[in-house]
């Protein structure tokens, strides 16, 4: 365990109301702030560092819906179930989870009735999005923002997914994820839970299906519509895909998030189905240079660290390097452990020291 120290994250009362700050999925530092997202909410929450060359807190939270950037599917309310961020260029980047969604039973089911909840699935159409959103800063601090000028060139915030297919639809005669599309993200089915960007490059890291112990990751190369420039669209790869698939050998583990690393890749990997652990970050080498699909294993792949998990509790769901610190990451816990918690609405975060390169 590679483990050196925590940082408290402090969320206000409307966080904690919705349960964010125990369902944390993902996160992304930048500069003097973090970027965090839940997966029962549709918003982001930018926390400041109490100090930005050396945190050991992040507070003063300030939550972007992201009905107010960009049009979503579904209601404005409803749940995104945001899995990924990425900070890239002059955009942060968010992902939804694309996964459906089994009822569960609770303690107070019994017999037929608990049968009939495991029998209902469903899914929502906010999960189905990618989402880029400009950043500019304001007072000091990167601040997400409808649109931003730079040099003459006007970006406004775009989505993936609401007009035209989704990934999904784009998926449904892939030979390898395409029997995968009906079945819960939490049974093997498809459950994007990462996502990185570097350039062009879009990259989402898949927690489930895991095919014969080999985890995904897809490719894209969106831009926007030079006819409605809040709409993405996927450019084709040279066999007329729109994605393009990466199989890792994570000894049957799935993604839970993607953090770039120089060339390379990290990946955190957890199980794909309702089990506690293990937990690994592995790299991927110099994936941010392939040009062709890849089986990435052996020397490619290298076992960075092991995380702490716990029972019913602690599961590792996102991963970022800390501000002008490449040899450190912060790892955010879903449903946290009572110790990591605090009356005040503070959760604790993990700083992990990756090996020397």
């Amino acid at each position: 365990m590679s483990i050196e120290r925590t940082v408290r994250l402090s969320f206000g009362s409307a966080s904690r109301e919705a349960t964010t700050h125990t369902n944390l999925s993902a996160v992304r530092s930048d500069g003097p702030v973090l970027w965090v997202a839940g997966d029962e909410t549709a918003t982001i929450e930018r926390l400041v560092a109490d100090d930005a060359a050396h945190p050991t807190g992040y507070g003063e939270e300030t939550t972007f819906r992201l009905a107010d950037l960009v049009d979503l599917p579904g209601d404005a309310a409803e749940e995104a179930d945001i899995e990924g961020l990425a900070r890239a260029g002059d955009f942060l980047w968010a992902v939804g989870s694309h996964s459906l969604r089994r009822k569960r039973i609770k303690d107070k089911h019994e017999g037929d009735k608990a049968l009939r909840r495991l029998g209902k699935v469903s899914g929502q159409a906010n999960r189905q999005v990618i989402v880029r959103l400009p950043v500019a800063d304001v007072g000091g601090l990167p601040t997400l923002v409808p649109e931003l000028t730079v040099d003459g060139a006007r970006h406004v915030a775009a989505v993936f997914g609401v007009t035209g297919p989704d990934l999904r639809d784009l998926l449904a005669d892939d030979e390898h994820l395409a029997p995968f599309l009906p079945i819960p993200g939490k049974d093997n089915g498809l459950d994007v839970e990462g996502i990185a960007v570097a350039g062009e490059r879009v990259y989402l890291g898949l927690r489930g299906p895991v095919l014969r112990g080999w985890a995904v990751v897809l490719e894209l190369r969106p831009e926007p519509d030079p006819a409605e420039p809040g709409r993405l669209l996927l450019q084709p790869f040279a066999d007329g895909r729109p994605y393009r698939k990466h199989v890792l050998d994570l000894a049957g583990l799935g993604v839970r998030d993607l953090c770039p690393h120089g060339d390379d890749l990290l990946v955190l990997a957890g199980p794909t189905m309702d089990l506690d652990g293990p937990v690994h970050v592995f790299r991927w080498h110099r994936a941010l240079t392939a040009e062709t699909a890849q089986v990435v294993r052996g020397e490619q792949l290298t076992r960075e660290v092991d995380l702490p998990f716990g029972v019913g509790d602690d599961h590792a769901e996102g991963i970022g390097l800390l501000p002008g610190d490449d040899a450190r990451l912060l790892v955010v816990y879903d449903s946290p452990a009572p110790s990591r918690l605090d009356d005040a609405g503070g959760v604790t975060a993990d700083v992990v020291r990756l090996p020397a390169r």
